[in-house]
């Protein structure tokens, strides 16, 4: 081939190779968008993931809850005396729970189980004040205590109302979980369910109180948390946060299931221990289990709501009355009984020695069964 030719040829190679350097392969553009987006000039598309947590945390501004309601949330501790080996005594804290100040006077509601078996309690605040406290009434049907401290220019939580709650809302649990030093734990959750039933497990081990109406939240609750705030977006009291799901298992522990005792309730117990220092809770006497598809299917029932007598203790109002083992109540005093906590709900709406009427369904007969409640047993 002629010089000229090959001349030509690596020019050629020369002009590629310059033209190959002034050329970008890159995956993205000079902004991080990918090719095709547009670059500087058009809007880069996040990943999934990244937009779903710019607008979880656009649009649910934890820190306005918080500030809210931190600041009244305290630490409760129980102290005991216990005696030394020279039989002298002193005082040890025997357990660490929380509370929430919801009147400035001081008012504090709590867990019952937080304070029971305490000598003396000792109220801890965030900014670093602390008191002796008071106890104003305690309930331990529905676990639920208030205590009083005396202190100016206290920090108070706003209670709001548990009915207006939905499944899926987010809120808030605060407390002093394992009593770390620092103040109150913060965790975030939302309401996983409504109306939830659960049994407590008592002091020595055995069954506790049941307590209904529960919310139930997937936002962490730990020993050390009982007694303290569960609480809306807006800064308002829901719950009061109050136990956690076991094991369901051997060796297997659940997972993200805490229950609340619905603010609704508290606020309820609250008052009246506040007036009188104890809650006389209306007495029925029966033990039940909600109608569902598989109970009514075992016991060949054909409701498709109410509560379902399992037993009737001897004695009792229910016994006096008439019911028995199989019947199913439908309303009292003209409600439905449709939810898992309604029947127990309904019959503490009423006073000891009240006169209500039941509407009782037993095989293919309904009928009215009038009852006298009684005082609760302690």
């Amino acid at each position: 081939m002629s010089l000229h030719f090959w001349s030509r040829y690596i020019l050629l190679i020369f002009l590629i190779a310059a033209l190959l350097a002034c050329t970008d392969f890159s995956d993205n553009d000079e902004d991080g968008s990918m090719p095709g987006q547009g670059g500087s000039d058009s809007q880069a598309i996040a990943p999934a993931a990244s937009r779903n947590n710019a607008a979880i945390a656009q649009d649910n501004d934890f820190s306005e809850a918080i500030n809210e309601v931190r600041p009244a949330t305290v630490q409760i501790t129980n102290q005991q005396v216990v005696l030394d080996p020279t039989r002298q005594p002193y005082t040890i804290p025997a357990g660490v729970g929380t509370g929430v100040i919801y009147k400035p006077d001081g008012h504090i509601i709590t867990n019952d189980h937080v304070i029971a078996g305490a000598q003396s309690l000792l109220v801890s605040l965030p900014d670093g004040r602390s008191f002796e406290a008071d106890l104003v009434g305690r309930d331990p049907r529905t676990d639920l205590a208030v205590l009083k401290i005396d202190g100016g220019n206290l920090p108070v939580a706003e209670l709001g109302d548990s009915g207006e709650v939905e499944v899926g809302d987010w809120n808030v649990a605060i407390g002093h979980a394992l009593g770390l030093p620092g103040g109150p734990t913060v965790t975030v959750g939302v309401t996983s369910a409504l109306d939830r039933t659960a049994q407590e497990p008592a002091p020595d081990g055995g069954a506790g109180p049941v307590l209904y109406g529960l919310i139930q939240t997937d936002a962490s609750i730990n020993p050390g948390n009982s007694g303290g705030p569960l609480a809306n977006l807006d800064g308002q009291v829901i719950g009061i946060n109050t136990l956690i799901a076991g094991q369901v298992g051997e060796g297997i522990q659940a997972q993200g299931i805490g229950f609340a005792i619905s603010i609704n309730t508290a606020k309820q117990i609250a008052a009246e221990l506040e007036s009188n220092g104890r809650i006389d809770h209306a007495y029925l006497g029966v033990s039940y289990v909600p109608v569902s598809p598989p109970t009514a299917a075992q016991l060949g029932i054909t409701q498709t709501a109410g509560a379902v007598v399992m037993e009737v203790v001897p004695g009792s109002p229910a016994s006096q009355a008439g019911l028995s083992r199989g019947d199913v109540i439908t309303d009292v005093e003209g409600q439905p009984v449709e939810g898992e906590s309604d029947l127990t709900r309904l019959i503490d709406s009423h006073k000891p020695g009240d006169r209500i009427t039941l509407k009782v369904a037993r095989g293919d007969d309904t009928r009215d069964v009038q009852v006298t409640l009684a005082a609760a047993p302690d």
